[in-house]
């Protein structure tokens, strides 16, 4: 077809009014599923893009979601907005990006200036900032949909909000299980941030496992990191260093176990023969660093992608405050060579 394609081009092709295309442009709901599908299927056929400018005039929308962000892990970050991004593509939708400083003092005024600037339609909030019963509180008060990420939802009543997991505490409990099973019985670990979800419920199930196996979880071989490479490596300089050396050390993410074999590289100890090494999230660095890393594959990119879908529904249908989701997808134990018994 010579020249740009419009609205009207696709409403002739599948036999619709302009009205039903636009409904189904933006992702209305009260339009049948085939019609929906045979719409769709012009709209592709004609390479059809709508114009972002005039759907925001026409639907008081500015088509823009944002993501926002407080973490020290570079390889989550860009597995999760990889996911967002796919979601948003396919609705036709652009991303806005905001870091914000989680533990500032002016945090929440801050973020909710930022939301009325950008004139989003909703927000993804990753951890810690999902953890913020306050934030999500001032963020639902202006009316913008949001949805958390790795966190269920802050709080009840109207702080809850649609949410994307995992089942943080038995992922770990399986994990430890994983080192029991290889004859280690003096295991430390490392704690994630203090301000994420996760972290508590990793470290419970960490003690679950032990507990079920009728061992005794030593304290002093429990320190505390911030999930980033610095704070592993601190942490795995303590407790290596200990009089009671463990056997195997469970890091709550993939950058502290990296930070732990850094030291255990540099003190000549072999991995799995003198340590065994395990992480949480299955990054690419868990791959690249060399034995690669036992850890507990998440999966960061689909946790993006259906969390967009959630903010999109609550978008269209306005279902974020009075049927708030619970989204939990699997996660998977990958065994690998920091971890091997043979």
């Amino acid at each position: 077809m010579a020249g740009k394609v419009t609205i009207d081009d696709v409403a002739e092709r599948a036999g619709v009014s302009i009205k039903t295309v636009s409904r189904v442009v933006n992702r209305e709901p009260n339009v049948r599923e085939k019609t929906r599908e045979t719409v769709q299927a012009a709209i592709e056929a004609l390479k059809y893009r709508p114009n972002q400018a005039a759907r925001g005039l026409a639907g008081r929308r500015s088509y823009l979601m944002g993501v926002l962000y407080d973490n020290p892990s570079p390889s989550y970050l860009a597995n999760l907005q990889a996911g967002v991004l796919t979601a948003c593509t396919a609705a036709s939708y652009g991303l806005a990006l905001s870091p914000v400083s989680h533990s500032a003092p002016d945090m929440v005024d801050t973020v909710i200036a930022w939301l009325k600037h950008t004139n989003i339609d909703g927000a993804i909030l990753t951890p810690p900032l999902s953890d913020n019963i306050a934030l999500v509180t001032a963020i639902k008060a202006l009316g913008v949909p949001c949805v958390a990420v790795s966190s269920p939802g802050p709080g009840s009543g109207p702080a809850n909000v649609p949410a994307v997991v995992i089942d943080e505490e038995e992922a770990a409990r399986q994990m430890t299980v994983h080192l029991i099973s290889a004859g280690h019985k003096n295991i430390g670990f490392i704690k994630g941030h203090p301000d994420h979800y996760a972290s508590s419920h990793r470290y419970a199930g960490f003690k679950a496992a032990m507990e079920e196996a009728g061992l005794v979880v030593d304290t002093a071989l429990v320190k505390q990191g911030y999930f980033d490479f610095a704070s592993g490596k601190a942490a795995g300089e303590l407790l290596l260093g200990a009089a009671n050396r463990p056997s195997a050390i469970f890091a709550s993410n993939d950058d502290m176990a990296a930070g732990v074999m850094h030291v255990a590289h540099q003190l000549k100890l072999e991995i799995p023969g003198d340590l065994a090494v395990v992480g949480f999230d299955d990054t690419p660095l868990s791959r690249q660093i060399w034995p690669s890393l036992t850890t507990i594959r998440q999966p960061i990119r689909l946790i993006g992608e259906r969390a967009t879908e959630l903010l999109l529904q609550a978008i269209s249908r306005d279902t974020a405050a009075t049927n708030p989701v619970l989204h939990q997808l699997d996660f998977e134990l990958k065994a690998r060579g920091s971890s091997a018994t043979g």
